[in-house]
């Protein structure tokens, strides 16, 4: 077959108006929910065992009653999942009101997806005894879908909540760079090779050929720690659905243990340049601008962080060419809980 026939592979595409380009923004934090969707779909295949292995082998075993077979039902491994389990409704939901959000939907909704579901050549497993309560909005069915959810997310993913959430910040610390240094344009250029910005349109590596057209909505670029190799997105949006797409953050080695754990070299961090460097990373920052900031070479602000990762306390992740470092919610704990000199009292004549 020549060139000329060769078929274009699929891809999902965002066309932007001028409009939409002032209009875009990086969520705030992980999802609850695309996190417990991702990662269930994920926990049970090989794929990235240098980030999941540890992860795959501790949560596993913790697995296996009729709430994690709901769930297996309703999320396959690959193709088609229920739209109504990742509502689009903006970010920093707090898992109960996000599961309360899935709960909420209309009956219509739930027949329309779920019978997507039965229809996904994809499929792999049966759907669930209770597909069809749940299409029918049976308050009992619903109420179990919840506590399948719930728990999942407190058996898997609380456990390494800060973790998570410390990779995504420091994800949002390089796009935060990025939008510093090229405005809007560099931001959706820093997402590449994942997601490749052609002006005026972002397009990435997809299942099924797939078009957004934003029309000045505007787009949330929502980063998740276990959605992996492509961005992801709702398959059939309801009419007042904000244009979301989840894009995978990198994965710094050894999160699940912060290389060593907190506490494992304290000691070290007496020295005034360690704790000022941990201070400083709060915002995000560069090895090369740690050293110009503190006057020091760049082997010895890489040795410096190198205790602070080793410790628990400072996360770093490479961004292209730069390796950016992020405080983690330990040491940030560390920082607020640190003991404040006294007040120089005045004293009486």
């Amino acid at each position: 077959m020549t060139d000329h026939h060769r078929r274009e592979p699929p891809m999902l595409r965002v066309y932007f108006t001028p409009d939409d380009i002032a209009r875009v923004r990086v969520a705030a934090g992980p999802d609850h929910l695309w996190e417990i969707v991702n990662s269930f779909q994920g926990l049970f295949d090989d794929g990235d065992a240098v980030s999941f292995g540890q992860w795959r082998s501790q949560v596993r075993p913790r697995l296996g009653g009729p709430a994690d077979r709901l769930l297996a039902g309703l999320l396959p491994g690959r193709g088609y999942v229920p739209d109504f389990l990742t509502p689009a409704l903006g970010t920093g939901r707090e898992l109960a009101a996000a599961v309360d959000t899935v709960l909420g939907a209309s009956r219509t909704v739930l027949r329309e997806d779920l019978a997507l579901l039965a229809a996904s050549p994809h499929r792999r497993r049966p759907l669930p005894d209770l597909a069809r309560s749940l299409a029918d909005g049976d308050p009992e069915a619903l109420r179990r879908l919840g506590d399948a959810l719930s728990g999942y997310h407190r058996r898997a993913l609380a456990p390494f909540w800060p973790q998570i959430r410390a990779q995504v910040d420091a994800d949002r610390a390089a796009r935060a760079r990025a939008v510093l240094a090229g405005g809007t344009d560099g931001l959706l250029a820093s997402f590449g090779p994942v997601l490749r910005w052609r002006p005026p349109v972002l397009e990435a590596d997809y299942p099924v050929d797939r078009e957004i057209r934003l029309d000045g909505q505007g787009v949330v670029l929502q980063p998740s720690f276990f959605c992996v190799r492509r961005p992801v997105t709702v398959a059939f949006p309801a009419p007042d659905w904000t244009p979301m797409v989840v894009y995978p953050v990198e994965r710094a080695p050894g999160w699940l243990t912060g290389d060593g754990g907190p506490g494992a070299e304290l000691g070290a961090l007496l020295g005034r340049t360690r704790a000022a460097i941990l201070e400083d990373v709060v915002t995000g920052r560069t090895t090369g601008e740690l050293a110009v900031r503190f006057g020091i070479s760049g082997a010895a602000a890489s040795q410096h962080t190198a205790v602070l990762r080793r410790a628990g306390l400072l996360l770093s992740v490479r961004h292209r060419k730069y390796v950016v470092h992020t405080i983690t919610p330990a040491g940030l704990a560390l920082l607020t809980a640190r003991p404040r000199p006294p007040a120089r009292q005045r004293r009486d004549p």
